[in-house]
């Protein structure tokens, strides 16, 4: 069990000086998941012998003195991956018997390293949910308090990271799927900028918002994560085109004279007193880290969730029109006719909130409304983006919370979904801006975990992954896992 805590280098240490074979530490999680995944629901699909073959062949590699940092080192895929051979249903009944014929370039890249699948994990449907309480193979339980969410929309990856059943875990990020469920369950989650991780074979919600990135105990596992997962992807026409970097280089640089940006947006109504008061001590710990405190404004904030809901769905709308009974996923069993057979097919294989999401999609992009709805929505984009360039004129890093609240319970906000949407008010303007931003933990209110959110510039996640390791030198908040998953 003294494995549990362990970093992904010392994970790899231990692997390369034989302490433990990869077949040994892979067998190690798929026991912590077949005890504990029944009253988590973490994983949807686990494949003993996939994962053991692949550990095999690492410890080959490793025998021949051929290992890369992640070599031999088990990690959670999200369930809106495709990887060869295994199911990829992205929590929804429409892919229920998916079996993916190829793999997406993130999990091509954790192959390529060496790395073991240890299975796939659970998810809102399609990505659309803060909670993973809309996922059709039932809601994941927060590893904190079981009658809690873990947020969403990753909150399988989050789960199984906060109770180590993987030492990290992949997610996606298209409003804020990566930080607050970080901020929920306590651990260190990244989104990357847009375009710098291929969406290649990444099952699509909304194409100009979605982006992967890793979730893991501290910023230098995020750091060795993204050091796999990004690149330039001629497969994907929206991957940008730039060297790599190695995110591990400016881990450990001094953070003295660091200028840290202040939204007053992000302190107004709506956010929990106990949550804010973690947050301002977190940022008071960088002040005395020798940084510098620069109040700031992004005036067009408010308006982020709403200008989400018009894009996100839009684009989902079209997204998911291939799911349709004709060419791959559930097909109805009983029609009269082609109509007949789409319509039943989508009413039977999708959920509400998925549903929800299509039916505002295709109203805001239909003729009359075109111009009302998504053309103004792209206008506000603009400006939003705008109010973060300004911003940087002034300041390094954007920090504040990464969610309103702690972790709450199951089935509280379920049926209103306005509520649900207020869970991305902090997260959902870096998507629409094409921004990198992580969370954090920053310490705990009632033995539940707060996020502090941190905001870069475009392309600085090695700055960011610097100021966080920077934070976590001087503090364990993010060391602390949940208990009972012993």
């Amino acid at each position: 069990s003294n494995m549990l805590n362990l970093s992904l280098q010392s994970l790899s240490l231990g692997l390369e000086k034989k302490t433990f074979s990869s077949q040994e530490l892979t067998k190690f999680y798929l026991e912590r998941i077949k005890r504990h995944n029944t009253s988590l629901n973490a994983f949807i699909s686990i494949d003993e012998d996939k994962s053991l073959l692949m550990a095999k062949k690492s410890d080959e590699l490793i025998a021949e003195g051929r290992p890369s940092p992640l070599t031999g080192i088990p990690i959670a895929q999200k369930d809106i991956f495709c990887a060869q051979g295994w199911p990829a249903t992205c929590g929804s009944k429409m892919l229920e018997n998916f079996i993916a014929p190829y793999d997406a370039t993130v999990i091509e890249k954790f192959n390529a390293a060496g790395a073991v699948n240890i299975g796939k994990t659970n998810m809102d449907e399609f990505a659309m949910g803060s909670s993973n309480e809309t996922s059709y193979f039932g809601p994941v339980k927060n590893p904190w308090n079981l009658e809690l969410v873990p947020g969403g929309s990753s909150g399988g990856s989050a789960a199984a990271v906060a109770a180590r059943l993987a030492p990290a875990a992949t997610g996606t990020d298209t409003g804020g799927s990566i930080r607050q469920p970080a901020s929920l369950c306590g651990f260190t989650g990244l989104k990357p900028t847009y375009g710098l991780v291929s969406r290649y074979g990444m099952i699509a919600f909304a194409s100009s918002l979605d982006q992967a990135g890793p979730m893991a105990i501290s910023a230098e596992d995020c750091a060795l994560m993204m050091n796999v997962m990004t690149g330039h992807d001629k497969r994907d026409s929206t991957s940008v085109e730039r060297d790599k970097e190695d995110y591990m280089s400016q881990l450990n640089g001094s953070i003295k004279g660091l200028k840290i940006g202040i939204p007053k947006e992000f302190f107004s109504q709506g956010l929990d007193p106990s949550v804010q008061t973690l947050v301002e001590s977190a940022i008071e710990q960088y002040k005395n880290l020798g940084a510098e405190i620069i109040e700031i404004s992004l005036p067009n904030n408010h308006l982020a969730i709403p200008v989400y809901y018009v894009i996100a769905p839009a684009e989902a709308s079209s997204n998911l029109s291939r799911y349709d009974g004709v060419r791959y996923g559930y097909r109805t069993k009983e029609y009269d006719d082609l109509m007949d057979m789409y319509f039943k097919t989508r009413q039977e294989g999708f959920g509400n909130e998925v549903k929800r999401r299509i039916l505002i999609g295709t109203y805001v992009l239909s003729a009359g409304y075109y111009d009302a709805y998504y053309l103004k929505a792209q206008k506000i984009r603009r400006l939003i983006s705008e109010d973060f360039t300004n911003a940087f004129k002034k300041c390094d890093v954007i920090m504040g919370p990464s969610a309103p609240s702690v972790a709450f319970k199951a089935g509280e906000k379920k049926e209103d979904p306005l509520a649900m949407y207020m869970q991305d008010i902090y997260t959902i303007s870096t998507n629409l801006a094409g921004l990198p931003a992580m969370s954090i933990p920053a310490g705990f209110t009632n033995n539940l975990p707060v996020g502090l959110q941190l905001i870069g510039n475009y392309f600085s996640e090695a700055k960011l992954l610097n100021i966080a390791h920077s934070y976590q030198q001087h503090t364990d908040w993010h060391l602390q896992s949940a208990k009972g998953f012993d």
